[in-house]
């Protein structure tokens, strides 16, 4: 077969650039929550990279790196030769980026290492169910052997935090087949690292000071880290040899090392074009553990988001017909139902339900989900009880003054907290106050009573069709009242009172998307062009217009800067699949060529910021640069979802 060129690939001239290759990242997630991400050339540059970075419950719902890192050392002809690269205070040392000549990921990414007349190979691969990651190193080309010393530097610690040289440490380890086991402090789980064949392992515990992590720094966060190197491994590799090494939280077989790894490769989806860039990305969001399904809202610092996982399930689960995974995921959420509230952020006891729109866009999952079933009895049957129930605690009133009022709108907020997806809040204070009647809340609960009613009349609920079915007539008629303005001829943000926030922002948008509205086709393209016109850009719809003067185009500095830009004008991707859906509405066919050169120019993206994926956010201001978490779960799955509503509209 002739050589095609990789989709996703890095040369030599890109490698040893630091201010390129440094701005490149990958991530790879599985579904038990862990991760391995860093630099394409392995240089850590957050808090967060790692090379095993798992989770420990007995600590808290956070994740924790375990290896940061591993830095090799080849020796040919009794020459050694340092792969690894850390930055330090003033200096990058070893500097074994300038050995590199290709970085690939296909099938799964691997570096290209030139050492004289040596090369090697280097794949870095996550198991997709365990704690576990492996790397393979093979001499391609060059002597008949090299061998190779393998340094591991240890963290044990939170990745919201920062390891210190310390006298807690154990240096005790304990010899296993083909490794050693050790953990760093009490309570941790323990670490196995293992080859495929036996080493030498030589304990020479030490601390190296001062590793500089650069996006830190510029985030306004702490940046030096310590960590520790108990010791290290030697090893012959022979020319053609494949050499496995296995971190992981529980000891595994080192002869089946090589067969898992290629088995582990099998399931990946090759990353050929974009649409299978996003289809491989979508897979490291949804995690299985102790029988519940959840969705990690991005990577690296997000958790799970109740409003994220809604808004994000169609996209990750329904375009490939898994309308099981769906339904596991939604069922978890439902057993955390507070009153009428979902969860919005954390678990258990330290759950927080200050989200008004969360609950309400389970509903659109729920139509999403109904429309892949096609059988609506199904989903009156499995979740009627808890929409009914969402819907009359809206009705009567809950947490956070959120209640309908007597004109039937929904009425939401109070001082200090941000309760719709525009939720930054800087020294106590709201950074985009909405507190009243908001447009998208307002239309996401008509939408989400119109299903209802819908789904009632098919499965003869006559009782819960008497008590709402005149309410419908009554909202759509004063929520036009309230929210539209014949002289700007586009819809109010939010307002309370005789006050409207007429700020051009992209919730309106919403009222036109969404299954059930209440806007006829005219004032629905009055609003569609004033979004396409004034937020629309090559990333996604700005939160702001650039000509309100509250508008931040870039966003950057320490958190309180990016949290005040974070909603007044930075794009957000994921606004894309309802444009879409608003779009096709509106101009029909005809909008194929134009939705389908915003999809395309994606493919510029994934050889920037989180590689083969899409960012949380890009800045307001071109050529909106990506910015914040470097894989966001809606970013990857509106996308997927805006690509299969163009398709399906040819």
């Amino acid at each position: 077969m002739p050589y095609t060129d990789p989709f996703i690939r890095f040369d030599k001239t890109q490698l040893i650039n630091l201010e390129y290759s440094l701005s490149k990242e990958y991530i790879r997630a599985n579904s038990t929550g862990a991760y391995c991400s860093s630099t394409i050339i392995n240089c850590n540059t957050r808090k967060y990279h790692g090379l095993l970075v798992a989770e420990q419950p007995q600590f808290d719902n956070d994740k924790h790196v375990f290896i940061s890192t591993i830095d090799e050392t080849i020796i040919v002809e009794n020459q050694p030769f340092d792969l690894g690269i850390h930055k330090y205070p003033g200096i990058y040392y070893p500097k074994g980026h300038k050995y590199l000549e290709d970085f690939e990921t296909e099938p799964i990414s691997f570096l290209v290492y030139k050492i004289g007349n040596a090369l090697i190979i280097k794949k870095i691969l996550l198991a997709q169910n365990e704690d576990q990651v492996y790397i393979t190193y093979q001499l391609k080309e060059g002597p008949s052997s090299v061998r190779m010393q393998l340094h591991p530097f240890l963290a044990f610690r939170n990745y919201h935090k920062l390891s210190k040289a310390n006298n807690y440490v154990t240096h005790h380890f304990t010899p296993i087949k083909n490794g050693i086991k050790l953990r760093m402090y009490t309570g941790y789980s323990e670490l196995y690292m293992q080859f495929s064949k036996t080493p030498e392992y030589t304990p020479h515990p030490e601390w190296y000071y001062n590793i500089e992590y650069i996006e830190e720094k510029v985030r306004g966060y702490e940046f030096l880290e310590d960590l520790y190197v108990p010791g290290f491994f030697e090893l012959l590799l022979k020319k053609n040899e494949i050499l496995a090494f296995s971190a992981s939280l529980k000891e595994g077989s080192p002869a089946r090392f090589l067969s898992s790894f290629k088995n582990e490769i099998k399931k990946r989806i090759s990353r050929t074009d974009l649409k299978t860039c996003l289809q491989n990305a979508s897979q490291q969001f949804i995690i299985s553990k102790d029988e519940k399904t959840k969705v990690i809202a991005g990577y690296h610092w997000f958790g799970t988001w109740g409003r994220d996982t809604f808004i994000s399930l169609p996209g990750l689960t329904l375009i490939n017909s898994d309308t099981k995974k769906c339904m596991q995921v939604l069922d978890t959420l439902c057993q955390d139902l507070k009153g009428p509230l979902f969860p919005n952020t954390g678990i258990g006891l330290q759950a927080a339900c200050n989200s008004v729109d969360a609950p309400l866009w389970f509903f659109w999952t729920l139509q999403k989900l109904s429309g892949k079933l096609n059988n609506s009895s199904i989903i009156w049957k499995k979740y009627g009880s808890v929409m009914k129930n969402i819907l009359m605690g809206y009705r009567q009133g809950t947490q956070f003054n959120i209640k309908m009022m007597e004109n039937g709108l929904i009425y939401s907020g109070i001082n200090g907290m941000a309760l719709t997806w525009m939720d930054a809040v800087v020294e106590g204070k709201p950074v985009t106050p909405r507190t009243g009647f908001q447009v998208e809340i307002n239309a996401l609960w008509y939408n989400a009573i119109c299903f209802c009613l819908a789904l009632a009349e098919k499965n003869n609920d006559n009782e819960f069709m008497g008590a709402w079915k005149e309410l419908v007539t009554k909202i759509k008629t004063e929520f036009i009242n309230f929210f539209w303005s014949d002289e700007k001829k586009y819809l109010a943000d939010y307002g309370e009172g005789n006050f409207r926030d007429f700020s051009v922002r992209p919730n309106q948008l919403f009222a036109v998307s969404l299954p059930y509205i209440m806007l006829e086709d005219e004032k629905s393209s009055l609003v569609l062009e004033k979004v396409k016109n004034e937020l629309l850009t090559l990333r996604g719809l700005r939160s702001l217009a650039p000509k309100n003067k509250l508008y931040i185009g870039v966003y950057s500095g320490d958190q309180t800067s990016r949290d005040k830009a974070y909603h007044q004008g930075t794009v957000w991707p994921w606004l894309l699949g309802h444009f879409t859906e608003a779009y096709l509405k509106i101009h029909g066919a005809s909008a194929i060529p134009f939705l389908t050169g915003i999809f395309e120019g994606f493919s510029e993206e994934m050889k920037n910021a989180g590689v083969g994926t899409v960012s949380e956010i890009y800045e307001g201001d071109p050529p909106h640069r990506a910015v914040g978490a470097i894989s966001q779960a809606w970013s990857v799955a509106e996308l997927l979802r805006m690509k299969e509503m163009i398709d399906n509209f040819k």
